[in-house]
């Protein structure tokens, strides 16, 4: 069963003195369940509001139809809540309390038993620093407890929303390894996030956004399929000279990112020896020839219209 379906889902916000703004256009949304998936999208792509309308925290527009849990949302919301942990924007704890005691009163609030805060503690890494005070905590290990706190009723559904945000590189790297083990363990992860790198090393599958609709949904490695399939990094001593050859022999052309009069991209190739041939056949010899390999930037970038 689906752990998340959204179908035909928008969402307009309307301020005084200013036009409406749609933050989701007839958004479709299908996250399975288990393993981790990745919700991609530029700022101000409907990621936030998608999650918040999930979470009955905002109203959709009149139609669609939303699923948590194989629940309706909203009205069927209070039946399935308790199986949904959610960190949305940065997590507000009592900075004088230390970890483990703002977890045990979160705990007896929900009802959950007081064995449960050492496990979540244990999962999240902060067993060791439990008993520090919050305020003294590094923004990794704020975000942690967090995460901690959200796991306290064993939820069937995690979502985390730019759970890395902030981070520096240590901190981004125990957030990325801990929603690798919740992943691994059963636990559905709707994880939002602008790093794309991130996304790429531990998600299993991903929704990519646009202007409030969905561009591309799939597997990872569906996803990336054939977005840099056949093309080719060449460098040359003349990148002017090497493209007006190839151009003639039939093969699509263009500069790289950064252009140094060296470089050049060939797109399109089956076999890349191919470039080689030509290319000394006019008196130019390559001095290296490198395929490209499909990323997660790349994907997004082509499937949003380079709306980073």
């Amino acid at each position: 069963m689906p752990a998340v379906q959204m179908a035909a889902v928008s969402k307009t916000y309307r301020r005084r003195g200013r036009p409406p703004q749609k933050a989701l256009d007839g958004l479709d949304l299908l996250v399975e369940s288990g393993g981790v998936h990745g919700f991609l999208g530029p700022n101000g792509s409907g990621k936030t509001t998608t999650i918040r309308v999930l979470l009955g925290l905002v109203r959709p527009d009149d139609g669609g139809s939303i699923r948590l849990l194989d629940r309706e949302v909203p009205g069927g919301l209070p039946e399935v809540i308790g199986g949904v942990g959610a960190l949305v924007e940065t997590p507000l704890f009592f900075p004088g309390f230390t970890g483990r005691l703002n977890l045990r009163l979160l705990a007896e609030t929900a009802g959950v038993p007081r064995a449960r805060v050492e496990e979540c503690l244990e999962l999240v890494d902060l067993t060791d620093r439990a008993d520090d005070r919050f305020k003294g905590y590094s923004l990794g290990m704020k975000q942690r407890l967090g995460i901690a706190a959200a796991l306290l009723k064993a939820p069937r559904l995690l979502i985390l929303d730019e759970p890395s945000n902030g981070l520096d590189p240590a901190g981004i790297r125990d957030v990325r390894e801990l929603i690798r083990r919740l992943g691994r363990t059963g636990t559905t992860v709707l994880l939002s996030s602008h790093l794309l790198a991130e996304i790429q090393q531990v998600a299993d599958t991903v929704t990519i956004l646009a202007r409030g609709r969905r561009v591309a949904s799939g597997a990872v490695a569906e996803v990336l399929a054939g977005r840099s399939a056949g093309e080719v990094r060449v460098r040359v001593p003349d990148a002017a000279m090497a493209a007006t050859i190839l151009a003639g022999a039939g093969f699509s052309v263009s500069p790289p990112d950064v252009p140094d009069g060296r470089t050049l991209l060939v797109h399109g190739v089956a076999a890349p020896g191919e470039i080689t041939r030509v290319l000394a056949g006019q008196g130019t010899y390559v001095e290296e020839l490198t395929p490209m390999t499909a990323d997660l930037e790349t994907a997004f970038l082509a499937l949003t219209g380079d709306q980073a």
